[in-house]
């Protein structure tokens, strides 16, 4: 299943852009948005939208929309 996937794949890389999510799931940006927004509101998982460097300003906006695994805590007694 893909969200189990995107899920590893978010655990195993930390923080990824859109583009590279694209890459990897061959998929439009817009499904993984889709299935994002599930971990986001579950808080798996956050997004950071990056900022333009100031200079030419071609990049896409997946290449600086950034999603990362949010890392709890262990709990020990």
């Amino acid at each position: 299943m893909i969200l189990t996937e995107l899920q590893q794949y978010l655990r195993t890389h930390h923080k990824v852009s859109m583009s590279e999510l694209q890459l990897h799931f061959h998929m439009d940006a817009d499904a993984i948005r889709d299935i994002l927004s599930r971990l986001i509101r579950k808080g798996r998982v956050s997004r950071e939208d990056g900022k333009l460097c100031g200079g030419c300003r071609s990049c896409a906006p997946e290449a600086i929309e950034f999603y990362g695994w949010v890392e709890y805590p262990s709990r020990t007694g």
